[in-house]
């Protein structure tokens, strides 16, 4: 008995000994630490922090004092960052890619259907057979694939593969049977069928379109969605990733995750937009905002057009490389006025997706008129992508007070093919981030994952050197476009935490913010040339290693 009673006493000492350690002041020193405070790139060799909290940074023989007895970290003279900050991504897209068919890189048609074929071998009991990634680009002859080369892997389970995009699918003859598409099936508005020379649907559908088949696919469940979810947060957290921005999520989703919050469940800080064409949508703007340590909910993501790739980013003029088409619209803009005025209404910011000249006109056309009628100085409102932008416009971001919310790797991966879509004139308007930033534009930057990897250093990469992964061309696609690494690092941080509403708790390490840092294999700052290799070795999100 007396035994027993000791054994206790030894381990409630040891309880209180670990919770008294867990109050302590952490000083983790001997590092090449950096961060953006007040504007500026602070180094620094030393970072004090308490619980979740940052106290100070600095000197490690000055912060010792200042802590009285504290736990005591070497970090070996790695480099420290804060952490990482996703401005645009998509968690359930990039869960669902963990776990179907994944195309990505894959360099030919035949490669991809191998690729299919052994998936559905694999997966007998899968009702529809999905996934996405393919990009023709990367092929031979570069034209979209067809639905009878789908046709020949399986002809009685329906299969639809997004393009790598988001903006085109590819389906096989039961998919389209299933969604009713036939030759007398009408296009939608902002939305595209692509027929053969009979007029029969060749398979591949662009944007709008493409619902016509995902309506017939059978949504997850909820334990699903949190599967797929908890699969992106662990992929995340492993690349130095401590808070994303989730461009455009549904109501299924939006209860998973305010689940998971209530449950303190989701291990990175998510600012979540609430898809605009939910059939939801009023519903959720009538619940409110939402502020919880690791969701925040107050923006809405609409769109106005769709990608470069697939030929729907609207432009003002028709394609170079296919003159008789201009791209797509998916809102008159009337139409695009009336939700602008009904998101508004709930002051919640607005987060419009537009990629070519036409769709980011239109975008600037609506916020200066919601601009005439209230003002938006203070809304933060948001262009997703502001991929190709006419000159003249670019002047007007800054004029309106709108974020530009861009991705360094859309330019390194779509440089194969966008000079060819609009020419040589308006690709000065593409990917434009050195004259947004000459133009006061304030530049939150993400990966848009899973379009691209959510590997933050491929775009700080990308940003710094315009160039692919063999450092080709030679001295970037269209240089003078390049930011400083200052920059870059920035936009991934401070700016990105701004647009979420959030720099006053993350997105520099300063005193009174949150603890959220990384710990990498390389100074960034001697040496950028293998930028894009860079790993992380640890992350620190809220004063905890979580990796």
């Amino acid at each position: 008995m007396m035994k027993q009673i000791a054994k206790t006493l030894i381990l409630l000492s040891l309880l209180l000994l670990t919770s008294v350690a867990q109050a302590l002041p952490t000083l983790l020193h001997n590092i090449k630490g950096y961060s953006i405070n007040d504007g500026k790139l602070v180094q620094f060799d030393a970072l004090l922090f308490e619980d979740n909290t940052v106290i100070a940074i600095g000197n490690k023989d000055k912060l010792a004092t200042r802590a009285g007895f504290s736990i005591s970290i070497d970090g070996q003279g790695k480099t420290l960052l804060p952490g990482l900050i996703d401005a645009h991504g998509h968690l359930l897209g990039l869960g669902n890619e963990l776990e179907q068919i994944n195309l990505r890189g894959v360099s030919s048609l035949e490669q991809a259907i191998s690729m299919v074929a052994q998936y559905a071998d694999a997966n007998p009991k899968k009702q529809w057979l999905t996934g996405g990634g393919w990009n023709q680009v990367l092929w031979q002859d570069k034209q979209f694939p067809n639905k009878s080369d789908l046709d020949k892997i399986n002809s009685d389970r329906p299969i639809w593969l997004s393009r790598i995009d988001g903006h085109a699918g590819w389906a096989n003859s039961q998919a389209l049977e299933l969604a009713g598409i036939t030759e007398n099936t009408p296009d939608p508005q902002g939305g595209k069928i692509y027929r053969d020379k009979n007029g029969k649907p060749t398979g591949i559908l662009i944007d709008t379109a493409m619902a016509l088949i995902e309506q017939k696919i059978p949504q997850p469940s909820a334990l699903e969605i949190e599967s797929a979810l908890d699969r992106a947060f662990e992929h995340l957290v492993k690349l130095g990733i401590t808070s994303v921005h989730d461009a455009g999520i549904s109501f299924a989703t939006y209860k998973v995750l305010l689940k998971m919050a209530d449950k303190n469940q989701i291990p990175i800080r998510v600012y979540a937009m609430l898809a605009g064409s939910d059939p939801n949508i009023d519903a959720m703007l009538k619940l409110g905002k939402v502020d919880h340590p690791f969701l925040k909910i107050q923006s809405v993501k609409l769109y106005s057009d769709g990608a470069l790739g697939s030929r729907g980013a609207a432009l003002i003029e028709p394609y170079s490389d296919d003159g008789d088409n201009s791209g797509l619209l998916f809102h008159s803009d009337k139409d695009l006025m009336s939700l602008v005025n009904k998101v508004a209404q709930y002051d919640f910011q607005i987060n419009i997706h537009a990629i070519g000249d036409l769709g980011n006109r239109q975008v600037l056309n609506s916020f200066a008129t919601l601009n005439e009628q209230d003002s938006i100085e203070n809304a933060r409102h948001r262009i997703e992508h502001a991929q190709l932008v006419a000159l003249e416009d670019i002047s007007r971001f800054a004029e309106l007070n709108i974020i530009a919310s861009m991705q360094p790797t859309h330019a390194t991966s779509d440089m194969n093919m966008a000079e060819d879509r609009v020419g040589s004139e308006r690709i000065k308007g593409a990917y434009a981030w050195r004259k947004m930033l000459d133009n006061n534009v304030l530049i939150a930057a993400g990966s848009d994952f899973p379009v691209e990897l959510a590997n933050p250093f491929h775009g700080l990469f990308s940003a710094v050197t315009r160039q692919d992964h063999n450092h080709l061309p030679k001295n970037g696609w269209y240089p003078e476009e390049k930011l400083s690494l200052e920059e870059a690092l920035k936009a991934f941080t401070i700016d990105a935490a701004y647009a979420g509403f959030w720099e006053k708790q993350i997105g520099s390490l300063e005193p009174g913010k949150k603890a959220d840092f990384i710990l990498i294999d390389r100074d960034i700052f001697a040496d950028q040339k293998e930028l894009w290799q860079t790993k992380t070795l640890q992350t620190w999100l809220a004063g905890k290693q979580v990796f």
